[in-house]
């Protein structure tokens, strides 16, 4: 049994911010968006990605629009040395790209990022050390007076180095570490002290970066932090306001949402939510979510597939099948109510509409993802999942009845196989159940004449292994063709009739659907054929119905 929490854990105090104003603002502009897969996500895995593998997903982040890459932590080891090396001694940085790097405040690990980055057009130098009082205390033994000295030696050390290498264009970013949990006042004394140091001004911007480093409270707390740095501040004007939320209780994305909404400028994450712990916040779901409001997020997911791929190949990590946005099924309706409900939003939706199909926050289209994933089949399926992969994978438009018959031929399917039924089984299901069906009545020919005004028709079947000739009029063939099977003593009322065209075009099929019921009623089904001819598939599907009925009466009721 678990501990009683109230014994070993304290919640966090809220901020004293009574007049917040970020519960009342909506976002309409992106951030400026920062990837640190290649750093962040990077040290957080099993295996870290090798060169060749960290330079395929830096081109990948390019291509999907990242300004500022944070590339490295090049004091940490060789490797990541050389890796800004050969991104800048190659020239693979393009124009409009800025790297970043990331270093802790002791002298001989900013000296070494210094080398790494010599000769680089521009670059983001990216600071940090621990503030909270945890970490002063307990981690390094420091007071609040040295930590705060740690941060402003750091920063002159950078402002020396970079004044020594004027041909690139050097940017500060500080972080103090462990924000969070960091008391607000005590922030923003060392956010100040820094952008002093760095001579912090409008065309001379110091980035600071307020992290998550733990998520330690709800996400309204932390917008209320942000909203309490961004308001005061020293030399607002001239600080870029950064956050880069953790996901250790599964709220970074909103998190960074309200932080956004509290004065935040700029976002610092990973694709999919890689990271130490649990992650950094996901950078995917956080702009498509601006993208689902309307806000063009400035990130280039229309083939979110093919980033995933990357991703994957690189990390070496699998992307959980319900990751929002791009898990294999979060498009994807198994539940009866919710198929029906995304097939009528299909059919209701107009191209020039606003998007509005339901359980679809967006069109999966935008982002490259196929409509045939959106809804699958199980045991659990309804008649309008069904109804929707015929439709779109087939050409074949169920009637409403119809729909309701055979769904319930693909639930004992299911019950009785297990799995998912792809839009190919549920094909194959419906042409053994009603096109190619071994039945005790099966079409052969038929041939049509009229006399004194009345439909006539010579009909050919084939019943328990035996040809008959049959002969029937009536006011159209449908009803010539009843009268006919009453021959083979086949008794049969014709309670629906509609038919479609499969395709457009000299060579189009049509196809037929014809619902009957036994005399009195009680037993109904349908017949389904396809043809070329229109006359030729209803006759056909009223001879396959008729044999479905046949199956279907008790021996005693039959009329043969």
């Amino acid at each position: 049994m678990m501990q009683d929490p109230a014994r070993k854990y304290r919640p966090f105090q809220p901020v004293a911010l009574a007049d917040r104003q970020w519960p009342n603002r909506v976002q309409t502009r992106p951030p400026v968006w920062l990837s640190t897969d290649l750093r962040d996500g990077n040290q957080a895995l099993f295996e870290p990605m090798n060169g060749d593998r960290k330079m395929h997903l830096f081109r990948t982040l390019c291509e999907v629009g990242f300004k500022e890459i944070e590339v490295a932590f090049p004091s940490a080891s060789q490797t990541e040395f050389d890796f800004v090396r050969g991104l800048v001694e190659g020239g693979h940085i393009p124009g409009d790209v800025t790297i970043g790097v990331l270093t802790q405040a002791r002298e001989h690990l900013i000296r070494r990022t210094f080398e790494a980055l010599k000769g680089v057009r521009r670059a983001i130098v990216h600071v940090y050390n621990a503030t909270s009082e945890p970490f002063r205390d307990v981690v390094f033994g420091m007071t609040k007076a040295q930590v705060l000295d740690m941060a402003v030696s750091a920063v002159r050390l950078i402002r020396e180095l970079a004044e020594a290498q004027p041909e690139t264009e050097w940017v500060l970013e500080y972080s103090p570490e462990t924000f969070t949990a960091t008391e607000l006042e005590f922030a923003r004394e060392v956010c100040d002290a820094v952008t002093a140091e760095w001579g912090a001004r409008p065309d001379r911007k110091v980035i600071l970066n307020l992290p998550a480093t733990v998520e330690v409270a709800t996400p309204n707390v932390y917008a209320d932090q942000i909203e309490w740095m961004h308001r005061h501040l020293a030399r607002r004007d001239g600080v870029v306001l950064s956050v880069h939320p953790h996901n250790d209780r599964g709220t970074a994305v909103a998190a960074a949402e309200l932080a956004m909404l509290a004065g935040a400028e700029r976002v610092e994450g990973c694709l999919f939510g890689n990271g130490e712990r649990t992650g950094n916040v996901d950078l995917v779901t956080l702009a498509l979510n601006l993208y689902s409001q309307g806000v063009a997020p400035g990130l280039d997911f229309a083939d979110v597939n093919a980033v995933a791929r990357t991703v994957e190949q690189c990390t070496r990590q699998a992307i959980h099948p319900r990751h929002p946005y791009v898990g294999d099924l979060v498009f994807t309706a198994f539940s009866g109510s919710h198929q029906d409900a995304i097939k009528k939003g299909f059919a209701a939706q107009r191209p020039e509409a606003p998007w509005n199909v339901p359980y679809l926050p967006v069109d999966p289209a935008d982002l490259g993802r196929s409509y045939g994933s959106v809804i699958r089949v199980n045991s659990q399926s309804g008649k309008g999942g069904v109804a929707y992969l015929l439709e779109t994978e087939y050409g074949v438009v169920l009637p409403r009845r119809l729909q309701i018959e055979f769904s319930a031929e693909v639930q004992r399917h299911t019950d009785r196989h297990g799995g998912e039924m792809s839009a190919a089984d549920i094909w194959a299901l419906f042409a053994e159940t009603y096109l190619d069906a071994e039945a005790p009545v099966r079409y052969v020919e038929h041939h049509l004449y009229e006399r004194d005004g009345v439909q006539g028709i010579r009909l050919s079947v084939e019943a328990d292994g035996i040809t008959h000739l049959l002969s029937g009029e009536g006011n159209g063939p449908i009803d010539a063709a009843v009268h006919a099977l009453r021959g083979i003593g086949i008794d049969l009322q014709v309670r629906g009739y509609e038919e479609r065209a499969m395709a457009s075009g000299g060579d189009a099929r049509a196809c037929a659907f014809v619902e009957v019921a036994a005399p009195g009623g009680g037993t109904e089904c349908f017949g389904v054929a396809m043809d070329a001819n229109i006359v030729t598939a209803s006759v056909k599907a009223l001879a396959g119905a008729a044999a479905r009925l046949r199956t279907r009466l008790p021996a005693a009721s039959r009329a043969a």
